[in-house]
């Protein structure tokens, strides 16, 4: 790409590989990314949400949720747990073994950001902190 063409989405896309590659894991992770993703909303809900709060946060159907709760409390990442609020409501939220997992696979991606991070210059680093944090501004 010219030093004077402003990069277009392909551009940016090609380039984030490179960040993708660095969370590449040798470590295989046994989830699917949608039960990491449920994982990542529960973490942000520490007491839980009912199974219909999951599926809103993830954008599924009621059913999908319930199977994919079904699984990670299977796993022992999740557990079931009655309301205070309302004894009939049942809450998923992180089981320790999940709150676990999460740390673990937030701290070998940021061992492997570290080594690659570590060949750019500071100039760079902070031109890629920069970048992408507009990035998440504008992303809401």
């Amino acid at each position: 790409m010219g030093a004077d063409r402003v990069p277009d989405a392909a551009d940016i896309d090609e380039a984030a590989d490179g960040l993708l590659a660095a969370y590449d894991d040798d470590t295989p992770t046994p989830l699917s990314a949608s039960q990491l993703r449920a994982l990542l909303t529960l973490e942000a809900l520490p007491g839980g949400v009912n199974l219909r709060g999951l599926a809103g946060h993830l954008g599924v159907v009621l059913s999908s949720a319930s199977r994919l709760a079904d699984r990670l409390v299977t796993a022992g990442l999740l557990e079931r747990r009655q309301s205070d609020a309302d004894r009939r409501e049942v809450l998923v939220r992180l089981s320790p073994p999940g709150r676990r997992f999460l740390a673990e696979l937030r701290a070998r991606r940021r061992e492997r950001l570290a080594t690659v991070l570590a060949r750019m210059t500071p100039a760079d680093r902070a031109a890629l902190r920069r970048g992408l944090e507009a990035f998440r501004e504008a992303a809401g």
